[in-house]
Order: structure tokens, then sequence, then C-alpha cells
């Protein structure tokens, strides 16, 4: 009979590969040494596979496409980010794990060539590190409704725990994902932490029930949606006390790094909790609806700058000729120019960054304004190196 020898839960935050001067580097510095604990627990379980659960962060599906679930399957599975690269090699459970949910009513999306992103390339670099463990990655939409419900996520690992106790595999389970945090919107610096200290005090008791009550609308209120990959690890583990390793309040989100099994047998850190979080009025889903479609062009250059080095260098030395080139208007193309503006005042500033107001996807936006500010580093390094 199948065993689930390891189950964890961790943070994948861009900045824990790009170190950038805005963060605190002792709490990037502590994510990375409780991830590698994680790492430490994958050793002394031993297990054939992990499957890594993780998001998307409008990197690899995009508004051409965005699956509900999706299992990657082949023989490798690439991921890239900040020019790191990965090539894990992919346990055939894949496919079985694939056909047998089907079997189980859960429609799903396949994928051989499926290039993941920084979700799944913090647990490969951090958690996995160098040991030969092959992989299955299970995609969950968080970010371009319409999501999946909590409470789906959570039959979805019951799902796959049933279909684990059908083989001799000895399986970890990986969640990657938040937790508080409204990255590209007008809320960026303001992370609910007091949310993500009640939804540990219930993880580090093993009562997951008011967490998967919770709506979208919810998570999306609180900065969680990216929660979702971890409610499916919990559907697949029924009950289990977890440990949480390290939780660091940055200054714009919740970072948590947390162990269930091989259990640690730990007090609780956090006071009891109660039984449900007063969310106060219902603002309903805000932060990440999909965009408009008649905003797509502008969706589009943002997504197209993320893994275009010469486009990004375009949009210095021509920024009105990329707008043309990409039918923005010209309220568009005022907003594309304040892409260059390296000032972080303008993401701390509780207003709507001028490229979310013209209706960029918020996630999209923070994403691409990474890469392209990267790239002006580099361009100004190269022109000091020159002189």
């Amino acid at each position: 009979m199948g065993k689930i020898v390891a189950a964890m839960g961790t943070v994948h935050a861009p900045q824990l590969f790009t170190y950038p001067p805005t963060e605190d580097h002792k709490q990037l510095d502590a994510d990375i040494a409780a991830m590698r604990e994680l790492g430490r627990s994958l050793e002394e379980a031993k297990p054939d596979l992990a499957i890594v659960i993780g998001s998307d962060h409008l990197e690899t599906f995009f508004l051409s496409s965005a699956p509900t679930f999706a299992i990657v399957g082949g023989q490798k599975s690439h991921a890239e980010f900040a020019r790191r690269s990965y090539a894990l090699p992919i346990h055939p459970f894949a496919e079985t794990l694939m056909k047998q949910l089907v079997e189980n009513d859960f429609d799903l999306t396949y994928s051989q060539d499926a290039v993941l992103g920084h979700a799944f390339a913090a647990v490969y670099e951090w958690v996995i590190e160098k040991q030969p463990i092959p992989v299955v990655p299970l995609f969950v939409n968080t970010y371009l409704p319409p999501l999946p419900s909590a409470r789906r996520c959570a039959q979805l690992g019951a799902a796959i725990r049933r279909i684990i106790d059908t083989t001799d595999l000895k399986v970890a389970i990986i969640a990657s994902g938040g937790m508080s945090h409204y990255p590209g919107t007008w809320k960026y610096p303001q992370p609910a932490y007091d949310f993500d200290s009640w939804a540990i005090a219930h993880m580090e008791r093993g009562s997951f029930d008011p967490l998967i009550a919770l709506t979208n609308s919810q998570l999306d209120q609180v900065g969680n949606t990216e929660f979702l990959p971890w409610i499916v690890l919990f559907g697949a583990l029924g009950s289990e006390r977890g440990e949480l390793l390290t939780y660091q309040p940055t200054w714009h989100h919740g970072h948590a790094v947390m162990r269930f099994l091989p259990a640690g047998g730990k007090k609780p850190t956090t006071p009891e909790p109660g039984p449900t979080w007063n969310f106060g009025e219902n603002t309903g889903y805000e932060f990440y609806r999909h965009p408009d479609p008649a905003v797509y062009p502008l969706n589009k250059v943002l997504f197209d700058l993320r893994f275009d080095a010469a486009l990004r260098r375009r949009l210095f030395e021509d920024t009105p000729g990329l707008a043309a080139q990409y039918g923005l208007t010209p309220a568009q193309a005022k907003a594309l120019e304040t892409m260059k503006d390296e000032s972080i005042d303008m993401v701390r500033s509780l207003k709507p960054h001028p490229v979310v107001e013209e209706g960029a996807h918020p996630l999209g936006f923070l994403m691409s304004l990474i890469v392209v500010q990267a790239e002006q580093r580099r361009m100004r390094q190269e022109a000091q190196a020159r002189n």
C-alpha cells in the first residue's frame, strides 16, 4: 500500500532568487534555511517521488488559456526563473495520476512541455536541491479566474491520496505558495498578517476544515488565493498537525514554511484560534479578476517583455514605437513609460500603479516590472563597464 511519507508547504517568493535591495535579506535567509530544513526531511523520508503543487504567475499560462488544474508529464520538468533553469526527471506516476483523476471526475489539462515558473523553481532550488527525487508537477490556477474553490482543491487532494493508496509508492507532497500578499495591487504594502496567524494556528493543530470552507472572494480579500495549492495538500492529509519552521512578515508578503510529515511533535506556536475568521464587509472578488478583453494588447506587451531581452531594451530606447507596435492607446503608452521608474514608492503608495489603472492584470504587471527593472540595472552596468 502506498504512503505519504513527507508533506510540507513553502513560500516561493521571487525575491528569494534576486535579493533586491528593497528586502530585508535576513528574512530571505530565514526562508531559505527553513526550505533547506524541508529538504533534510525529504532525505529522511526517502520518497520515491515528490508531487509538487504550485501555481502560475501568468508565465506558463497566459490569457490564451489558463487551466484550472494541470499535470505536467513527459520526461523532464522544466522550470526557469531569474536566469536559472531546472530539468528534473518526471516520475511515470504522472501518467497514472492523470488517468485515474479523470476517471474520478476531475477534468485536467495535460502538458509534456510546459516551462514552469518560480512557484516550482523555488522548490527545485532549495527543497529538492540536488536530491535524485523525480517529480510530478501539479498546477493549480490561483490568479486568473475562474479559480477552483478551496473545497474542490481539497477534493482533488483526497482523490490523489486514494490513488496513492492503491500503489506501493512512498510519496512526498510539497505545496508551494503564499501566504498573504497582493502583488501589483494598491494593497501591496498591507498584507493580512493577522489572517495568516489565524490560518497557521489551524494548520498547527491539523484543523483544516475552517480553511477548506473559505470562499475565493474571502481568499482574495486577505491576499491568499495562492493558498489553494496548500489546500490540495490538506485534502490529501485529512488531518495532520503542522510544524511552523518560519514565518517572515516582509513589507509586502507573509512568508511561511511548514512541515506536516515527518511529524515533528512540537507544540503550536500560536494561540488557540477561533473557528471562523471575521472578514467584515464582503468586498467581493476585487484584486485578481481576469482583464477586460479590450485591454489585451497592454497585457500582451507586459507578457512579452518578460521573455524577450531585446524587447525590454527597446522599451528603454523607443517606448512610443513599442507602444505603437502593440496598438496601445495614448493613455496605455503613457502608463508604459512608468515601467522605467525604479522608485519603490510607486508600489508602496496604496494607489493603483498607472499600468494597472489602465487595465493590466496586477500580477502580470508586477512580474514584468521585476524583469524590466533588472534589465535596466544590467544596461546601466554595461554602460559603466564601457566607460
